[in-house]
Order: C-alpha cells, then sequence, then structure tokens
C-alpha cells in the first residue's frame, strides 16, 4: 500500500484537504469501508465512495485503502480531496430565542419548530446557531470534533420542537457532554403516533442506521454490526383511538431516533413526512374522516413530536435541575380535535 505522504509529496501543485476523520471504536467488528463511511456520514453516496476509492481518496491510518477493505478497532479512517471543505461562516442573526433558564455557565431554550438547530448543507443562515452568537457573541466547541457547532451539547431535528441546554463556558460544555456520554442526562419526549399502542409501557431496542433504501431515513438494524446501539422507552399517556399520545424517554441519541423506533413498531409518529406519518394508517374510509386528517395535518404540518422535559446535573453548582416546557399550539390543537373525535366514535357506537 502507498502510504499518504507518498501519494502526495511529489504533488508540488496540488494540496490535500482531509473533510472527514474517524476512528472505530475498540468493539469494531469487521466492516468494509465503504459501509463503515456510508453509516457514518450522513448524506454520502456509494456512487462517490467508490469515486474517492478508484481516485485514492480514501486512507486508512495514512494508507490509500480499496473500498472492500475491511475496517478493524482503532482504525483511522479519512476522507481526503484536492479541493478544501466549504467553511461554514457562523453568521450572527438577530433572531428571537425562547428562553427558560439563563446564567453564566448554562441557557435552556424552547426550540419552536421549522428551526434547524445549526448550519448545514441547504440550511446556512437561521439556525438556532447563528441566534445564539448573535445573543452571545463567542461560545466554547468541542475541540474534539470537527461537526461541533458553538454552545451545543445535543440537538434536536428541525420540526421537533422543544428543550436544547446550551453550554456557555468551556467547562460546561465538558461536564455536559460526559452526562450526554453516559446517559446519566433525563430527557423525555411527547409524541403523537398512529395506531392504539397495545402495552401501557415498552422498550424498543434495536441499532439505527441509515437506511440502505433511501439514505435521507434511518433504519432500525437487527445485525449488530450495523449502526449505533439505540434504546427508547416510552408509556401511553393517552389513548385515543386511532391515534396515541405516548411519552418517550432516551437511553441513547441517535439520529431521528423516536421516529425510527416507533415506525419500526408500527406505530408511525403522526405527520411524520419522512416516515410515512403524513398519510392515513389507521381509521376509516369515509370521506369525513379524510377531511378530519387532513384538517389535522393542516394545523400540524411536521411530526408529533416535543422535547417536554430536560433534567442533568448543573456543571456549576453540582445540583440535579429539572425544566419542562408546555406542549406546542399546534399538537395541543390537534390533540383536542382527536379528543372531540374519540369521544363522539365512542359515543355513535353506545347508540349502535
Amino acid at each position: 500500500m502507498t502510504s499518504f505522504h507518498e501519494s502526495y509529496e511529489d504533488e508540488q501543485e496540488e494540496e490535500i484537504f482531509e473533510h472527514h476523520k474517524l476512528i472505530a471504536d475498540s468493539g469494531q467488528s469487521p466492516l468494509r469501508v465503504d459501509k463503515f463511511l456510508i453509516d457514518k456520514i450522513p448524506n454520502i453516496s456509494r456512487s462517490k465512495l467508490a469515486v474517492a476509492a478508484k481516485n485514492g481518496n480514501i486512507l486508512v491510518n495514512g494508507e490509500v485503502v480499496k473500498q472492500n477493505y475491511k475496517v478493524k478497532p482503532h482504525d483511522e479512517i479519512s476522507l481526503v480531496y484536492a479541493h478544501p471543505k466549504r467553511e461554514l461562516e457562523l453568521i450572527p442573526q438577530d433572531i428571537p430565542l425562547n428562553i427558560l433558564y439563563e446564567d453564566d455557565y448554562v441557557t435552556v431554550v424552547n426550540k419552536p419548530s421549522n428551526m434547524v438547530v445549526h448550519p448545514g448543507h441547504g440550511n446556512y443562515s437561521g439556525t438556532l446557531v447563528n441566534a445564539l452568537i448573535f445573543h452571545y457573541g463567542q461560545l466554547p466547541k468541542n475541540p474534539t470534533s470537527e461537526e461541533a457547532f458553538p454552545g451545543l451539547v445535543h440537538r434536536i431535528d428541525k420540526d421537533t420542537t422543544g428543550l436544547l441546554v446550551i453550554a456557555k463556558t468551556e467547562d460546561a460544555l465538558n461536564k455536559l457532554a460526559a452526562q450526554f456520554y453516559n446517559r446519566t442526562i433525563d430527557r423525555h419526549y411527547y409524541a403523537i403516533v398512529w395506531g392504539d399502542v397495545a402495552e401501557d409501557k415498552g422498550t424498543v431496542t434495536g441499532n439505527i442506521a441509515r437506511s440502505n433504501n433511501d439514505r435521507k431515513q434511518m433504519a432500525v438494524f437487527e445485525d449488530e454490526t450495523i449502526g449505533k446501539h439505540a434504546v427508547t422507552h416510552y408509556e401511553v399517556l393517552e389513548r385515543l383511538g386511532y391515534v396515541t399520545l405516548v411519552k418517550c424517554k432516551l437511553d441513547t441519541g441517535r439520529t431521528h431516533q423516536i421516529r425510527v423506533h416507533m415506525k419500526y413498531i408500527g406505530h408511525p409518529l403522526f405527520g411524520d413526512v419522512r416516515y410515512g406519518g403524513n398519510r392515513i394508517i389507521k381509521g376509516t374510509t369515509f370521506t369525513k374522516y379524510r377531511q378530519f386528517i387532513d384538517n389535522c395535518f393542516n394545523i400540524l404540518p411536521r411530526q408529533a413530536l416535543h422535547a417536554k422535559s430536560l433534567g442533568f446535573i448543573h456543571p456549576a453548582t453540582g445540583e440535579y435541575v429539572y425544566f419542562e416546557s408546555e406542549l406546542p399550539s399546534d399538537m395541543v390543537e390537534v390533540l383536542e380535535k382527536w379528543r372531540t373525535y374519540s369521544k363522539s366514535r365512542v359515543e355513535d357506537n353506545s347508540e349502535d
């Protein structure tokens, strides 16, 4: 194999830029490097990796490898190109923030729907990070991650509403990040899901990785060598006939975790465009019912998911702090509509 330095040492005119660098875990099972990279890098295609491998752009431990190379524990995998990464210019923007709590160390914000947490492909402004740097200026950034953004310890999806904790000092960032890594953070989400969930309480366990059929979706894989371990606990709060209000507690924080796990057990989130919840899954064929559902979708044109509560050890005081937020108005309105509909169904059936 040709080493990284030998490959490009004589290319006086061409500088090589590292776009991604990943280190395999100590428990990594043998896995093709192209499959490893697909699981780890969002929105990358097999065809792009095939071209990268052909052109010598995939390196393991500094050496060029083919796409069928088997990744081993502690391998350092890099994806390099002859052009630099697009640098994201973090532009301060005067975007209102709904702040539930704030001190010198942390801020807890209630994120609205239709707001991306940080800049990325297709969303280079109008994000929570743009708002944060306007309001606070300099915020700490995790130096161990090239994907890190100022102040961010965790994130939620664009159309998911609810609570996020922001670190205002480097010490706070490190301590909060450790709590997330050790899974000692308390996080509860409220979700409206399709169907009458059979059990009052349950746990979904299943590795999550990018879907083989749609790279914009995540999926559950029973093969434990694929994806990342994920655990979601759920509890039924209210049964409304064709939908159920559930509370979810996360042991892990994987991309789209609740959305993927609930779909996996047959209960996709109401209104979830990406995972098929934006169509009638349960109910009748009556025109009146279809109109009722369409009205609900118009009120709530997103997945019905809200990060309701957040509890953690305060990084400065060492005390446990806990925050709750109200359900957003769109979810409240849809729940009321379902309560009315469910009640009328019961009354109609009792008359038969």
